[in-house]
């Protein structure tokens, strides 16, 4: 009988209280400051309870559970829909202060000879021929992607329209993805198809976002993008807001959320945010200073949920599993991996190429085939990215935070070190400690 090599134990963060979470068994307990230091002095006041719990087991036992639930999250991973991303450009009207795809090849969305609207519109359609044969059988959507998919313009418009029919003809649903500029001028056509959501990023209130997201002729963004939004969710359609933050505006994050409380859309049920933390990736504008590590970003978080807890009210974080435990009253089952990439995720692109997820689409170097003019997969490499999980990362193996992390993102590992099968680690264990301890607050008000 041993101390689970899958427990997380550690001591709330502003608090003389303990807690003690494993994803394996599915338990997690606050414990009081005497039986927390008990318990970390392998003293258990109630040593049945601990076994009840999964706390203390039996390694053969451990094995067991541990197998059965691979079995179990390999079989759910087949059985999961699929998100198929089409970016139709890489051009953009915004020039954000973070991007990371400004070097990225472009073609001209409007102003197009016919010759090269046509062969936009032939690529789609090899698009759907290719996804219809690949992925039959399986639950998927489409996301529209980008660049910035809703330009301005007979050409976009028009690929777009070949997008959202096709899908429909198809029975698929569609995503979009876009900074929200044009959203107001696109919503007429999105009733000839099942939108399932619209994504839409403001990184602040009005002066901050403006100066992070200005248009690439120097003019302001915000009040266009807040329209939209009034206009989408008018028409019923769901809007993800999107805040990507660092230090320059997470400061910010509770004037937005005031903003979006006044204006009446957390109350819809059709409104939803998320927030992004804003790294480096591929060739990213600006200077590392600005950026937040997670335990950063969190720590920033924690303190500002303290002195404006009507943040919640816009978005909840987080903080790992935390927000899931308090919300549902359960751990969520074990992650072997956190990675969707060639699994429940694939991008393609106007030129025809193939790749593994949105934070490789596009980018030299990372192709794993094509589909138009001629179908190729690089079948070795695909494999690669399909067998990444913690049972394939060396670092993974022996971590206390495998089942909570799921080694992170592989495009993030890869830049890094070279290789898919090296960890993107979370710092599970700091964001638990803040976690539970701002929702258990919050239950007590």
């Amino acid at each position: 009988m041993h101390f689970s090599r899958h427990n997380i134990f550690s001591k709330l963060k502003d608090s003389e209280d303990y807690f003690i979470v494993n994803i394996l068994t599915g338990n997690a307990d606050i414990l009081d400051p005497e039986e927390g230091m008990r318990v970390e002095k392998g003293i258990f006041s109630d040593k049945q309870q601990y076994i009840d719990k999964g706390y203390l087991i039996e390694e053969e036992k451990e094995e067991k559970l541990y197998k059965k639930a691979y079995l179990d999250f390999v079989d759910t991973l087949s059985e999961s829909e699929i998100q198929i991303f089409y970016v139709p450009d890489y051009s953009c009207n915004f020039s954000c202060s973070y991007c990371y795809q400004g070097e990225y090849t472009t073609s001209v969305p409007d102003g197009a000879g016919e010759k090269e609207q046509e062969e936009g519109l032939n690529t789609i359609e090899a698009f759907f021929s290719y996804i219809v044969r690949e992925f039959a059988g399986r639950k998927k959507y489409i996301t529209i992607f980008g660049g910035e998919p809703l330009m301005h313009g007979k050409t976009a418009f028009g690929r777009i329209e070949k997008l959202i029919t096709g899908a429909a003809q198809r029975g698929l649903d569609v995503a979009v993805v876009t900074n929200g500029y044009n959203l107001e001028e696109y919503l007429p056509l999105f009733e000839k198809g099942n939108i399932r959501e619209i994504q839409v990023t403001l990184d602040g209130p009005e002066g901050i976002h403006d100066k992070r997201r200005p248009l690439v002729s120097g003019g302001n963004s915000f009040t266009k993008i807040v329209s939209g939004i009034d206009a989408a969710l008018a028409a019923g359609h769901r809007i993800n807001l999107r805040v990507v933050l660092d230090r320059d505006n997470i400061s910010y994050l509770p004037s937005l959320a005031q903003f979006a409380i006044d204006r009446g859309w957390t109350e819809s049920a059709n409104f939803k945010t998320q927030l992004g933390r804003n790294y480096e990736l591929h060739t990213c504008r600006g200077g590392r200073g600005e950026l937040l590590t997670r335990t950063e970003i969190y720590s920033e978080l924690y303190e500002l949920l303290l002195k404006h807890p009507e943040i919640t009210q816009f978005h909840k974080p987080a903080f790992s599993v935390s927000r899931f435990l308090f919300e549902n009253g359960e751990l969520p089952n074990p992650l072997f991996d956190s990675c969707p990439g060639c699994k429940t995720e694939w991008a393609f692109d106007y030129t025809g190429k193939i790749y593994s997820c949105t934070a490789t689409v596009g980018k030299e170097g990372e192709e794993l085939g094509t589909f138009y003019p001629e179908v190729s997969l690089n079948r070795e490499k695909v494999a690669g990215w399909e067998n990444r999980s913690v049972l394939s990362i060396p670092e993974c193996r022996d971590c206390s935070l495998q089942l909570a992390c799921g080694g992170g993102c592989a495009s993030v590992a890869k830049n890094r070190t070279g290789k898919l099968a090296s960890p993107d680690c979370r710092p599970v264990k700091e964001l638990l400690e803040m976690g539970i301890s701002i929702y258990s607050k919050m239950e007590d008000i």
